[in-house]
């Protein structure tokens, strides 16, 4: 059987077809695969129209961010100059103020007895720093006005260079940044001269040694004296004054006062002490039997406590302006003391008339005198024959000598301990008299030097450096964009070549500053580099320069304290090496004037590159307008140097220094031959490293 339609079968009938739209529907009414590539070419086109636009807006807006990032970069080499400016004028002053404290301290060390010499050191080692200072400060000056007089041409190339960078493709971009102001205007004042001051401050140092080696020799010899003084009337050896009061008259409390140290003592105290000693001797004399002998004794001993305290009471320690006077009796104690002394000469003795003449008597009830009395007569009368010597108590010179020989020869007497504190006092005063002249001659050479110390901090205190380098108020950056084609076959072939327009832009930047603290900034950051970098064996060397200076080089005006401060803690670690009155007093001073010259920090603050109105600059400045920027937007080649670039805009640079290291200053390490030498590589140094 077949399987055709059957004959009269009805069929549907085709739809009339239109002229050209077979191409896009077939016979069923669907898209063909014209319709197909056509859409897909439509979508095509759409995309790569869009791509387009998107290419155009964004490149457009480039022109800006580029001249932003000129503004900024060209700011790179002036932030390095005055971070390398901060270091020189900071490692001035901190060495200035270092050096100038040594010296001081060395001075104040060379008024301490005994330690001269050391002083001298002292003052030598500070002298060192500051001529360090000195040759630093000279080559530093010299170094930084060459740095400055490149920082424009390393502006232009650092701003061009950054402009060029940013080309790529079809996109070029040309323009550099102008700095503001042209040229600088840096006053450095790092060389300012207190070496005049500290010569003649070395010299004054010299004179207080001297002074202070005298005064130290005559000190010697009076703590010497007084030493020998105090242990006489103090200290048992096997015994002193003070136990044979306590122990012979029964001298205790305030009368008889005890010292420990010799520092405490003065002879004054033993002149009391024999006064009060003395008197009560006197009070308390009596025989301690009835028998002639005793009797006479008794009554030569009351005679003789008589005699030593008149003499006593007439014994002063006295001080009368810088000078002390000690006048201490020597006591009778044998037979030419009592013959030289008013014990010899004093009429006190009963006489009578006797069958043999005029006698002299011990004492009035002496069984010898059985005559008529006849008077008072001194030992001197009998000794010279006017009155004749009693046989029964035998007053003569001898004896009457006799009464202090025991107690003077051996060392359980008063009158031995007191010969001591005598002997002792005519070694003292003189010594003491010529070691407070030696005083005075260095309180005037250290008043001197105070005076000298003085006018080098003045010097020391001058206004720090001003820095104003070319483009220190900021920089201008223009940049141009000529015209360009969107490149790439895919996208002209279905959308056609789309066209960037030019543009140009203008952008200002400027250095803001940020807060220094001890361990961020320019110093702290300085000297890090160094110590990561191929000069480590410099940091080195520098590390023991920091560790003399350090605190007021990295925190000077920071965290650490004031110069004041710093020179307070040198100073008063002097007082461990016993510092005398006038050594104490110098420094006190040096630490006031030191106080009170105000220094002004050195301004170590970082400072960043930070975008700003362009406007604000050009005001600033007052050399430029807006209408000058647009002329030199229009003035602008095509391509060129940077140089060529702004002979256009009717501005010249010079760049002596190209890529080359420069060594800004020298600086001697105190103490040694060793020369380190700052320098810094040009070319990373531009590029803000």
């Amino acid at each position: 059987m077949g399987t055709g339609r059957a004959r009269g079968e009805w069929r549907p009938s085709r739809p009339t077809r239109l002229w050209g739209i077979d191409l896009f529907l077939d016979e069923e009414g669907g898209s063909t695969t014209v319709t197909v590539a056509v859409s897909l070419l439509a979508s095509l086109a759409l995309v790569f129209a869009l791509v387009q636009v998107a290419w155009v807006g964004s490149r457009a807006g480039d022109v800006q961010a580029v001249a932003d990032s000129a503004a900024l970069s060209a700011m790179a080499p002036v932030k390095a100059f005055r971070t390398v400016a901060q270091v020189a004028d900071a490692t001035v002053l901190s060495l200035g103020l270092t050096g100038l404290m040594m010296v001081g301290a060395g001075a104040v060390t060379a008024l301490v007895p005994g330690l001269g010499p050391a002083g001298l050191r002292v003052v030598e080692a500070g002298r060192s720093v500051l001529e360090s200072r000195r040759t630093f400060a000279q080559s530093a000056a010299e170094g930084l006005e060459r740095l400055e007089k490149a920082v424009p041409a390393a502006m232009a190339a650092q701003s061009w260079s950054v402009v060029r960078a940013n080309s790529a493709g079809a996109v070029s971009y040309n323009g550099l940044a102008i700095p503001y102001p042209a040229t600088g205007s840096s006053s450095y004042g790092l060389a300012d001269d207190v070496q005049a001051s500290v010569d003649s401050l070395s010299q004054a140092a010299e004179d207080m040694a001297a002074a202070s080696d005298a005064a130290k020799a005559e000190h010697d010899a009076a703590d010497a004296a007084l030493e020998k003084g105090w242990r006489a009337d103090c200290v048992d050896d096997p015994s002193c004054a003070r136990s044979r009061a306590s122990r012979l008259a029964g001298l205790s409390g305030s009368a008889n006062p005890g010292c420990p140290h010799k520092e405490g003592w003065s002879f004054g105290m033993a002149l009391r002490r024999a006064r009060a000693y003395y008197t009560a001797r006197a009070a308390s004399e009596a025989p301690t039997s009835s028998s002639t002998e005793e009797r006479a004794r008794s009554a030569l001993r009351s005679a003789y406590y008589a005699y030593a305290l008149r003499a006593l009471n007439q014994g002063c320690v006295t001080e009368s302006g810088n000078r002390v006077s000690v006048s201490l009796p020597e006591l009778a104690h044998n037979a030419d003391t009592t013959r030289a002394s008013t014990l010899y000469t004093e009429s006190r003795w009963p006489c009578t008339e006797e069958e043999g003449g005029r006698t002299a008597h011990a004492f009035s009830g002496c069984p010898g005198a059985t005559g008529a009395s006849s008077g008072v007569a001194s030992v001197a009368d009998v000794e010279s024959g006017t009155c004749r010597r009693c046989e029964v108590c035998g007053l003569d010179l001898a004896s009457l000598g006799a009464v202090a020989s025991a107690s003077y020869n051996i060392d359980n007497g008063f009158e031995h301990y007191w010969a001591q504190i005598v002997a002792a006092s005519r070694e003292w005063e003189p010594a003491e008299n010529a070691a407070r002249a030696a005083e005075e001659r260095s309180r005037a050479a250290a008043e001197q030097g105070a005076s000298l110390f003085d006018r080098a901090l003045e010097a020391l205190a001058v206004p720090r450096p001003s820095l104003k380098p070319p483009g220190y108020l900021g920089a201008v950056a223009l940049v141009a964009r000529p015209g360009a084609q969107a490149t790439g076959s895919l996208v002209s072939a279905f959308s056609g070549e789309a066209s960037l327009p030019a543009g140009c832009a203008i952008a200002g930047a400027c250095l803001a500053a940020e807060d220094a603290t001890g361990q961020e900034n320019v110093l702290a950051r300085f000297f890090d580099s160094m110590s990561q970098g191929e000069e480590a064996g410099v940091a080195g060397v520098l590390q023991g320069v920091v560790g003399l200076w350090g605190e007021l080089l990295v925190g000077y005006g920071g965290a650490y304290g004031s110069v004041s401060d710093a020179a307070g803690r040198l100073l008063d670690g002097l007082d461990a090496v016993g510092a005398s009155s006038v050594a104490t007093w110098l420094k006190d001073k040096v630490g006031s004037l030191v106080a009170a010259a105000g220094f002004e920090p050195a301004d170590l603050r970082l400072r960043k590159p930070v975008l700003c109105n362009t406007q604000d600059i050009l005001s600033a400045d007052g050399s430029s307008t807006a209408a000058d920027l647009r002329r030199y937007l229009q003035a602008m080649p095509a391509d060129g140097t940077p140089a060529e670039m702004l002979a256009a805009f009717g501005r010249t640079v010079r760049d002596d220094l190209g890529e080359q290291e420069l060594t800004i200053a020298e600086l001697t390490v105190p103490g040694t031959s060793i020369s380190v030498p700052f320098k810094v590589k040009v070319k990373t140094l531009w590029g803000g490293s």
